[in-house]
């Protein structure tokens, strides 16, 4: 396997991440304005606030995966996960955990440690995912960390 480079995510990555975020729901364009609008903070989640950011994971220059997020007060939480997606081809090899760790440290650095996110109930992979790195449920469409701390203190690949 090729060498994986995180970083933060540019507006030239937002068509590669919006292919990916297809391929879950939705189309290309609908993802492409959505990032976008969301980056550029000209869309706003409900009771988010303007402090926002995303990261990418890429292989040989090519986006394999994504995860975005921003400072709230939804639900009393104090910060949010917007979205996740890893390429099929690419699960299941810590992709996803090291995105969470690198939004977490974001989180962390802004003092917002009670972060929540928005997961379908029947989406029993993703409830895993993040019940595996610390979250519990909070409200049947929402877990919450009630402290990201651990989750980033987490061993990698978890």
């Amino acid at each position: 396997m090729s060498r994986l480079v995180y970083r933060r995510a540019r507006r030239s990555d937002i068509p590669a991440m919006a292919g990916i975020r297809a391929r879950d729901w939705g189309t290309q364009a609908y993802w492409r304005e959505r990032i976008d609008l969301y980056l550029t903070q000209e869309l706003h989640p409900t009771e988010a606030s303007r402090a926002r950011t995303a990261f990418v994971c890429a292989e040989r220059g090519r986006i394999v995966g994504l995860i975005a997020g921003h400072l709230t007060r939804r639900h009393g939480c104090d910060g949010e996960l917007e979205w996740i997606s890893v390429r099929p081809r690419y699960r299941n090899r810590g992709i996803a955990s090291q995105l969470v760790r690198r939004l977490f440290r974001w989180f962390a650095a802004r003092n917002a440690h009670y972060v929540c996110v928005d997961v379908e109930p029947s989406n029993q992979p993703a409830r895993r995912f993040y019940a595996r790195h610390g979250a519990r449920d909070l409200k049947p469409h929402w877990m919450v960390w009630k402290d990201i701390r651990k989750a980033i203190k987490a061993p990698p690949g978890t």
